[in-house]
Parts: structure tokens; sequence; C-alpha cells
């Protein structure tokens, strides 16, 4: 239970980036992010996606763009603006030096096993 727990909780840290990650490639559909991140594992539901898209509007990281669909009502369609841009190039940072943590601490942990 306890694993269970910090695995969700690592999961939840990581979303916001994922997102940006993925909208940073252009244009793209809210399903289209919530089919991404399923394919990555990162079990996403409409009821977790859409409130974090609005608040990263609302901060000014999100841009979106009204298309209209054939088979359908209008779809919005997200981008990054500027801002998010660089939020984007600084979580970059940050994830390479969590990696860097992380594997320095396995290395170190491993090295400690095989002696």
């Amino acid at each position: 239970m306890i694993a269970e727990n910090t695995q969700t909780q690592m999961r939840k840290g990581i979303l916001e980036y994922c997102v940006l990650l993925i909208i940073s490639r252009g244009e793209i559909y809210a399903s289209d992010i919530i089919t991404e991140l399923k394919q990555a594992r990162l079990l996403v539901v409409e009821g977790t996606l859409y409130p974090l898209l609005t608040r990263l509007k609302n901060n000014g990281l999100l841009s979106y763009n009204w298309v209209e669909s054939t088979s359908g009502p209008p779809r919005k369609y997200y981008s990054l603006t500027d801002d998010g841009k660089q939020i984007l190039t600084l979580l970059d940072k940050t994830w390479q030096e969590l990696v860097f943590a992380i594997n320095t601490s396995k290395q170190e942990t491993d090295n400690r096993t095989e002696n």
C-alpha cells in the first residue's frame, strides 16, 4: 500500500511535465493527449486532464484554438505559449537533474550491494 501511494504521487508529479512535452510538438486535442499519456502508461482520465489544462491555460502556459469538426461540435486544440515554452525548458533542466540524482543514488546503492 505504501509503494502504491508513492507510485501515484510520482506519476502526479510528472504529469504536468508530460502534458507540456506532448503539447510542445504542436496543436493537439485533449483526447489525443489522453491517448498519448495512456500509451506512455500514465493512465489519465478526463477528470484529471481537463482541470490541469485549465490551470495551465490560466497560468498563461497554454492557449487554445477552436477548430470545426466534421463529426460533431468544434474541438479545442491546445498549444504552448511563449511562457509555456520557457517553463518547459526549465522543467527539462529539472528533469535532467532528477535523472542524474536518481542514477547516481542507484549506482551507489548497486555498488554497495555488489560488495
